[in-house]
């Protein structure tokens, strides 16, 4: 059987592969092109991994390449194989209770891999909740947070881990007392306290997310194409393994790109899984469990709330992919101020109704739970408002994990 060189693959492949992210690779003397995802580069040996659309892995040496297509794998610097795809956990969630006891103060069993849950959105994600007045209602609402003697309680099985704009801003165990590193909150303490009494193993929350941003626009995924705002696409062009800010997109878009924010945050948080024990001090191993999502405040001014449906299933599937969670479930939760007819409830609601996302996905209707004013104004720091819809994202969590 004759066998082909890697060369003369490479020099026939003039596919239509139509993949809206992946890059267009030249051939050494330019003369022929083909399409693909960059899958992994060792820079010592010049070995390169790409994917092509059709899911066939190609490897060859650098030396097969344009200048061009040399240079951008010399900047990108080595990058490793993605890992294999994730089988099943098999960490126990015991289901939610309807009262929360207090934490036992224990460690978690560092034996089992870390269970992360990656939390996304705009400002009401960051957190603007005042602990002070919550601690005063604490022992009646929400006896967790506070111990026998209306001390703050600490969660030693549950890391809080916050990034905003790409930069660390909180890393600590968990405590109403200061949720984001500024001395306020958000859901995560609500979030944390369901899922480190639920999972017998480690969890980490792992927040990325600045506020005023939008999924039709700043926040677009990067399988979405058509559903942005405008109509428009995702702009960026960072592999999915290692996500980060397109300078070059930047340049072309004026400064700004659809999708920006998206790898910002999706790649501060890969970045920081690839040190687990500075997140998670005795962390060796970890597996994404879940996404939390947070947002809409800012889609009617400039994303797209008439593809927020189709937005959001972009966004779990491209999370799912760049974080290699096959597995991972999906709670987003409503705004305080919409009602069940408000669009923006309506798509939420569409989104986690489609077949393909049966028992993966679910939305917390926060409007009965909410208070202090709208979306728009945090809430008025109200800080019952953020415990009670990280409780009910949390509980939403746990139950789709315990099916």
């Amino acid at each position: 059987m004759k066998t082909l060189s890697i060369a003369t693959v490479i020099a026939a492949l003039i596919l239509s592969l139509g993949a809206a992210h992946a890059r267009t690779w030249k051939n050494s003397d330019g003369s022929k092109t083909f399409v693909g995802e960059l899958k992994a580069y060792n820079a010592d040996t010049g070995k390169v991994t790409v994917t092509l659309d059709n899911g066939k892995e190609l490897t060859f040496t650098q030396d097969k390449l344009s200048e061009d297509d040399i240079a951008f794998l010399k900047e990108k610097g080595t990058i490793a194989p993605p890992a294999p795809a994730a089988a099943a956990s098999s960490v126990k969630v015991a289901a939610p209770p309807e009262v929360l006891p207090d934490p036992d103060g224990k460690e978690a069993d560092m034996t089992k891999p870390v269970q992360v849950f990656i939390m996304m959105g705009q400002s009401n994600m960051l957190g603007f909740g005042n602990p002070g007045p919550v601690k005063g209602v604490a022992a009646e609402k929400y006896p967790y947070l506070v111990d026998d003697a209306g001390n703050w309680n600490v969660r030693k099985d549950v890391r809080n881990v916050f990034f905003c704009m790409g930069a660390l801003r909180y890393n600590d165990w968990l405590t109403c007392e200061n949720g984001n590193g500024s001395g306020k909150f958000g859901p995560e303490i609500g979030i944390g306290n369901y899922l480190g009494h639920a999972i017998d193993a480690p969890v980490m929350l792992l927040k990325s997310c600045v506020g005023n941003r939008a999924l039709g626009w700043d926040l677009l995924p990067p399988s979405a194409v058509g559903t942005g705002a405008k109509g428009g696409s995702y702009q960026g062009d960072s592999e999915s393994s290692n996500r980060k800010v397109s300078e070059e997109a930047k340049a072309k878009n004026g400064g700004w790109y659809a999708g920006l924010q998206y790898d910002q945050d999706v790649g501060a948080a890969q970045t920081a899984l690839k040190d687990l024990a500075t997140y998670y001090p005795g962390g060796t191993k970890f597996e994404v469990a879940g996404f939390f999502w947070w947002q809409g405040n800012a889609e009617a001014g400039k994303g797209s709330v008439e593809n927020y449906d189709k937005n959001l299933a972009f966004l779990f599937n491209d999370l799912k992919k760049d974080f290699n969670a096959p597995n991972a479930k999906f709670v987003c939760a409503t705004l305080g101020e919409h009602g069940m007819d408000a669009p923006l409830t309506k798509k939420m609601f569409d989104f986690v109704a489609l077949p393909e996302f049966k028992d993966q996905a679910a939305v917390f209707f926060t409007q009965p739970v909410a208070n202090g004013g709208s979306s728009g104004g945090h809430y008025g720091g109200n800080g019952e408002t953020y415990m009670n819809v990280g409780e009910g994202m949390g509980k939403a969590m746990v139950e789709l994990l315990a099916r």
